[in-house]
């Protein structure tokens, strides 16, 4: 019989729910509101197939090649400019591009956490950030939030209580799961106390650039002083997810150490997908594609709102964000979505139970929704289905 010789770490490597949840959502009859995908139907199709053609046709044997592991110059360039006019003030030699920015969460895990190290986060929080960090055995704790984002009185405790916490994690616009947005005071006192409490921030930004209401925030990164922020985003929810490019932005030391991981793990993200993508950039207006987006997203958004204020019970109480993928949907105490799930999918309709993304006490009367995916129509016809089920439960608790 074959002798199974795990690493110890093995044990803490366990699947994605989402991922679990959305093998189970294929089926084109189930509306799913499950996963954080991006709408296919905006994807530029017509314009990645020139920019591909005009990389073979330039530089195809430099595009089919190995290269190196910092990234493409030009991309790394184009996205040093983004970054500066959002107040981050970079160069392309402070960035990496990573496979996704999962590789950014994956090579911090690797960088700063060792066996029974602290990681201080939200709560909730993404649920594949709690899946990349405790492969490395962290121990997490959790930060309450309120419509403003982390609570920062609480934090301040947090840091008091776990001086040795490696890092803050936190997603300060349109958080994931939640859809909150970290307020600007709160952005310059978490900077404020990292500086004191001598501690690093990870600042998870996927989805910043999609803001269709209210006013952009400047990241915490900008008010950065000590290269104390390690800043991760990606090109998925404002391009081509299946191309998996993010990036980390990070100061010399801390670079030259992510390097050296990521040339470990894979040597370098997939070139063509980065010439591809740095092409596009030259050729076409990446900002007038994200100004589609985000038109069509913000009328997904107020259709799932109205659909919650018409079909679910009225004790339900919800977020309203003014961008990103997600509404966060909290039920009276006594109601377990978990348990609800399995009768929702036989309505053919599927979302993600809140349990998830806490790391240590779950709320388990917590759901997340994804308005980005789904028509309008689907979402009035699959929000109906859900608000069935949830009548049902309401009346029996």
């Amino acid at each position: 019989m074959l002798e199974q010789k795990f690493s110890k770490r093995s044990k803490y490597a366990t699947a994605s729910q989402t991922r679990e949840i959305l093998k189970v959502t294929e089926k084109p009859e189930i509306i799913s509101f499950a996963g954080g995908l991006p709408a296919p139907e905006l994807f530029p199709v017509e314009e990645i197939k020139a920019a591909c053609e005009a990389v073979l046709h330039e530089t195809g044997a430099q595009a089919l090649q190995y290269s190196t592991t910092e990234g493409f110059p030009p991309l790394r360039l184009a996205i040093a400019d983004r970054l500066k006019k959002i107040g981050i003030n970079t160069t392309a030699e402070n960035l990496l591009i990573t496979g996704g920015s999962q590789q950014g969460l994956d090579l911090t895990g690797k960088l700063f956490l060792d066996d029974g190290d602290t990681v201080i986060c939200e709560s909730p929080t993404y649920l594949a950030a709690i899946q990349a960090f405790k492969i490395y055995n962290a121990n997490f704790v959790e930060v309450p939030m309120d419509e403003d984002g982390m609570i920062m009185e609480e934090l301040e405790k947090v840091l008091q209580e776990h001086p040795q916490a490696k890092f803050i994690y936190t997603i300060p616009d349109f958080q994931n799961p939640t859809g909150r947005t970290m307020n600007l005071e709160r952005r310059k006192k978490i900077m404020e106390l990292a500086n004191r409490y001598n501690t690093i921030i990870v600042e998870d930004n996927p989805y910043g650039a999609v803001r269709f209401a209210g006013e952009a925030l400047p990241p915490i990164k900008s008010f950065d002083h000590e290269g104390r922020v390690i800043y991760l985003s990606t090109f998925s929810k404002i391009f081509a997810p299946g191309l998996r490019l993010g990036w980390i932005c990070a100061n010399q030391a801390f670079m030259e150490k992510f390097v050296a991981f990521k040339q470990a793990s894979d040597l370098h993200t997939d070139i063509f997908a980065q010439r591809v993508t740095a092409k596009y950039m030259e050729l076409f207006d990446l900002d007038a594609h994200i100004e589609k987006i985000k038109a069509v997203y913000l009328g997904r958004r107020e259709k799932m709102i109205a659909c919650i204020q018409e079909f679910f019970p009225k004790q339900t109480k919800y977020s309203a964000p003014e961008g990103g993928l997600f509404i966060w949907v909290e039920l009276p105490e006594n109601i377990d979505t978990k348990e609800i799930f399995a009768e929702c999918l036989e309505n053919q309709v599927a979302f993600v139970p809140g349990e998830s993304f806490f790391p240590t006490i779950a709320k388990k009367n917590t759901f997340r929704l994804n308005y980005s995916n789904m028509p309008e129509d689907r979402i009035v016809e699959g929000m109906r289905r859900l608000g069935e089920v949830l009548g049902r439960v309401a009346v029996e608790a």
